[in-house]
């Protein structure tokens, strides 16, 4: 009995784990503390547990947990309701559909496949906020939050990593 409730907590943990570091990662990023003053955006880190769980586990990140973790994003950043839930939607879809492409690059290129799709979440959000307000924002705000969201890819992609080979990839097989 008490393998079976051990088993059952490894299966919650399993599950929950990618998710739960989504919205973790859109706490942190909404924290109002500025290591630089404020002068550049905070990375879009709710963006990056999304894309890493939807290239290697989908059933354990799927399009309503990451529309789920873009309205907590819209919340926290004060944004226009919907604009990081539906961002976030359509990265999903561009990163599902072309998920072995995605899942096939390492090294400089798998830094690259994360840009392609943070820039499909920056113009989307940028598009949304364009019709939301009818009219143009000015660009260089988007552009470097993309900037700051690619640069702080690499050292959350290696922690993200380590989570999945230490925790969520062991605890995968079916009981």
């Amino acid at each position: 009995m008490e393998r079976a409730g051990l088993m059952f907590s490894s299966r919650v943990l399993t599950n929950t784990l990618p998710v739960v570091l989504g919205i973790l990662g859109a706490v942190i990023a909404n924290l109002p503390i500025s290591i630089l003053g404020g002068q550049v955006p905070a990375p879009l880190l709710a963006l990056m547990p999304i894309y890493l769980w939807c290239l290697v586990r989908p059933d354990l990140m799927s399009p309503a947990w990451a529309f789920l973790i873009g309205v907590l994003e819209d919340i926290l950043s004060n944004s226009p309701p919907g604009v990081w839930g539906a961002s976030f939607v359509l990265t999903y879809a561009l990163i599902d559909r072309q998920r072995d492409a995605f899942a096939g690059l390492s090294g400089f290129g798998a830094i690259l496949g994360f840009a392609t799709s943070a820039l499909v979440a920056c113009a989307t959000a940028y598009g949304i906020v364009t019709v939301y307000y009818w009219h143009f924002s000015p660009i260089a705000p988007i552009m470097s939050l993309l900037a700051m969201t690619v640069i702080f890819y690499v050292p959350v992609a290696a922690i993200l990593s380590f989570v999945h080979r230490k925790l969520v990839g062991p605890l995968r097989s079916d009981f």
